[in-house]
């Protein structure tokens, strides 16, 4: 990836056919546009188009209105940013997400349970390596697969330590990277977790929750990248809000010193 990674959240309000919608999609595509922009103007190398609005998530499977609104947006984002794009389809929707990033010309997928088994307040999701692995090879895709390591909320049933599911996951499930969190989206993982990880593999990782102002310098010292979009970053601290284009150029330059 070139140095430390950053990608930037974009985090979508509910979209239709969820039980919370009600903006019609052509405003979430301007949403979601405008948020590509102070994104790439604050200087990330990436975003990522994510669904967080349409909680309670479907394990996988998505409804196709989920499915083709994602696609839609994805799209426009990425016609009109130079930037890496990344999809993220909650809760578990991987084959959805890098179907639609692949006729989309997106750069990778964020699949939170690629392989094991996981309790979660979805009930329990079981990895799909085998059916996204296959897939990636009969489109002979370019798309990249950024997978979790003992995914937030969630309980891991495949309880091995994680330096060990990270190598299970780049060595059996085809990971490109590999992506460690805290247990919740405001907690990050440990530094200690994150070194441990790193002197496991040879792919890139990831940090993928808890960065704030006050810790993206330790995590920028020690892992391949990171993936902002905790409160900090967001106008008036508002969980899935807005970007807050300064606090975002503010981790740019501490991290990449431009």
């Amino acid at each position: 990836m070139g140095g430390i990674f950053i990608a930037g959240m974009i985090h979508l309000p509910p979209l239709p056919g969820s039980p919370r919608g009600g903006q019609p999609l052509e405003e979430i595509v301007k949403y979601a546009v405008t948020e590509a922009d102070k994104l790439q103007s604050a200087g990330v190398d990436a975003v990522i188009v994510e669904n967080l609005g349409d909680y309670p998530f479907f394990k996988d499977n998505m409804p196709p209105i989920t499915v083709a609104s994602m696609s839609v947006i994805v799209r426009e984002v990425r016609r009109k940013l130079g930037l890496q794009v990344g999809v993220n389809v909650l809760r578990n929707g991987c084959i959805d997400a890098f179907s639609l990033a692949h006729v989309n010309g997106a750069d990778f997928i964020r699949c939170n349970i690629l392989i094991g088994a996981y309790a979660t307040d979805q009930g329990v999701i079981e990895g799909r390596a085998a059916e996204l692995l296959r897939l990636k090879r009969s489109l002979n895709s370019r798309v990249r697969i950024l997978a979790d390591v003992h995914v937030k909320h969630a309980y891991p049933l495949y309880n091995l330590p994680t330096e060990l599911v990270a190598q299970d996951l780049a060595e059996r499930g085809g990971a490109d990277a590999v992506i460690v969190s805290g247990p919740r989206s405001s907690l990050p993982p440990s530094i200690e977790t994150v070194k441990k990880v790193k002197e496991s593999v040879q792919v890139p990782v990831i940090v993928g929750s808890g960065i704030s102002l006050g810790n993206f310098k330790e995590f920028c010292g020690v892992a391949d990248g990171l993936i902002v979009g905790e409160v900090d970053f967001k106008e008036n601290g508002m969980i899935g809000g807005p970007s807050k284009v300064e606090a975002y150029k503010k981790l740019v330059k501490g991290c990449k010193g431009v």
